[in-house]
């Protein structure tokens, strides 16, 4: 099966008890600045199970490590220095998964919010262009009410009744 490489993350097998993750960082400092060190625990003893991982900021300096450190001796033990694969774990193709399952929770509820969010900005819109739409309808009533108004006033004042009646004749 061939897996992708980490090329910065160093496989370090065959650890001694007595060596912990500050060890081990300063076993493998001098080669280059490390981002991270660890140890994975057993978890019936709470000991390391005899690897770590290390992995380097720069892909040179784990070359490096992994060139001087691979068949060395650390506490007595003849340590096995390789490129590391990524973890895998139960699931995903081929019956393996670079990641758990719940590794996107926190994408999926962020995606939720959003969506949520988005649906509630889309009814406050709706919603208000609804309330501009009545106010506009109300409006427009209102103006025909008092043209309404102004008409039959004409209508109630002779004077304007026949201005009226002049300005229709001559249009």
């Amino acid at each position: 099966m061939n897996y992708p490489v980490q090329k910065n993350t160093l496989y370090v097998g065959g650890l001694a008890e007595e060596v912990n993750e500050a060890i081990l960082h300063s076993a493998f400092v001098p080669f280059g600045d490390i981002k991270d060190v660890k140890t994975p625990l057993d978890q019936a003893t709470q000991k390391h199970r005899s690897f770590g991982f290390v992995t380097f900021l720069e892909r040179e300096d784990a070359a490096a490590a992994m060139d001087n450190m691979d068949g060395a001796e650390l506490y007595g033990r003849v340590l096995t220095v390789n490129y590391a694969f990524p973890e895998r774990i139960k699931g995903g193709e081929q019956g393996w998964a670079a990641q758990p399952i719940w590794a996107d929770a926190d994408t999926w509820f962020e995606r939720q919010q959003q969506e949520e969010e988005m649906q509630r900005l889309q009814a406050e819109h709706q919603a208000a262009m609804q309330a501009a739409e009545e106010l506009h309808r109300k409006k427009l009533a209102e103006e025909r009410e008092g043209e309404k108004e102004e008409e039959t006033e004409k209508m109630a004042d002779p004077m304007a009744a026949a201005e009226a009646e002049v300005l229709k004749q001559s249009s």
